[in-house]
């Protein structure tokens, strides 16, 4: 039977499939709109099962943000060429906005939600075998609190929502947009050390222990000055009673260079700052307020809000990424 242009351009509409896919379906069907929706989900679950191994790396991300909530939501697909296409990133939009208006807090609860007559979860099989890529969404997060701030960045490959106190300043959006961005660069994991489990800070001072001896080995060979191999990796590891004894040894190397000790005051805040920076490298690899500022070196994230605002404060944040860009 002859299939309509009409009929191909409605089911093409309810479904986002190729027009080839849905004139395909509609001949299969006899030209029965419910057929030919049968035929693509089963088309779809054909493809989805072939390709369900295979890796999807690229994708978008896109951030919403209404009423003091916002979500990040990243969808993947195998190629760079279907993550620029429009459709595919409307989709996403759409896939964020539905979660938001649902208070939706889970991949599977988006998955379980109605879109268009089918689940989320469904619409996603069914763009798979639109496709021929797979399709999936590969995380979500969610964040409140009064004043959120959003940055995606370019190329919509990473995400980051913000939770901040203003200070009360009326720049405050734009100063913590500033701290989103350097959330999608620097990729911290928590807030501050205290959120460090004292397992992996163990192991992971012993591993940065044995990275910088096999660099001061190389070090040694070329005639470079050698790194300080520290004793600790972050700063919940240093105690009053660490802080005090390493205050009392610098003390001792004044006394033993013949260092006036009316001079020392100026002397050991220094000393003691140094000995921080050699002992917090995990902290400033993971840690947001522990890290150097990316739009200032010179001073911490931390300080630089403290620079903004002395009642200013980063709240929360959440990360997405694409693929490699994670």
């Amino acid at each position: 039977m002859a299939i309509s242009a009409k009929d191909v351009s409605e089911l093409r509409k309810s479904t986002g499939a190729g027009m080839m896919d849905c004139k395909k379906a509609l001949q299969e069907s006899g030209g029965d709109i419910e057929g030919a929706l049968d035929y693509l989900r089963k088309k779809g679950q054909k493809v989805a099962a072939k390709r369900a191994d295979r890796e999807a790396n690229e994708g978008v991300v896109v951030a919403l943000v209404e009423g003091g909530k916002g979500v990040l939501l990243s969808l993947s697909c195998e190629t760079d060429f279907v993550a620029k296409n429009d459709d595919f990133i409307v989709f996403a939009e759409k896939l964020a906005k539905l979660a938001l208006d649902n208070g939706a807090s889970t991949k599977e609860e988006i998955g379980a939600l109605e879109l268009d007559g089918q689940t989320v979860a469904e619409k996603l099989v069914e763009r798979t075998g639109t496709i021929g890529e797979k399709i999936e969404i590969a995380d979500f997060q969610t964040i409140e609190g009064d004043n959120l701030a959003s940055y995606i960045h370019a190329g919509s490959k990473i995400g980051v929502l913000l939770s901040y106190k203003d200070g009360g300043k009326d720049d405050a959006g734009d100063f913590f947009r500033k701290v989103a961005m350097h959330v999608a660069a620097m990729k911290p994991s928590i807030l501050t050390p205290d959120e460090f489990d004292e397992e992996l800070v163990a192991k992971e001072t012993e591993a940065l222990q044995g990275q910088i001896k096999v660099e001061n080995e190389d070090r040694a060979r070329l005639g470079k000055t050698l790194k300080t191999v520290p004793q600790y990796a972050s700063r919940s590891q240093l105690t009053p009673e660490v802080m005090q004894k390493v205050e009392d040894d610098i003390k001792a190397e004044l006394k033993a260079e013949g260092k006036p000790e009316k001079i020392w005051d100026k002397i050991i805040p220094g000393k003691l700052e140094r000995f921080i920076a050699d002992n917090t490298l995990l902290d400033q690899e993971r840690c947001l307020l522990s890290q150097f500022y990316a739009l200032d070196d010179t001073k911490t994230v931390e300080a630089a809000v403290k620079e903004f605002s002395p009642e200013a404060e980063v709240v929360a944040f959440k990360r997405v990424a694409v693929g490699s860009a994670s």
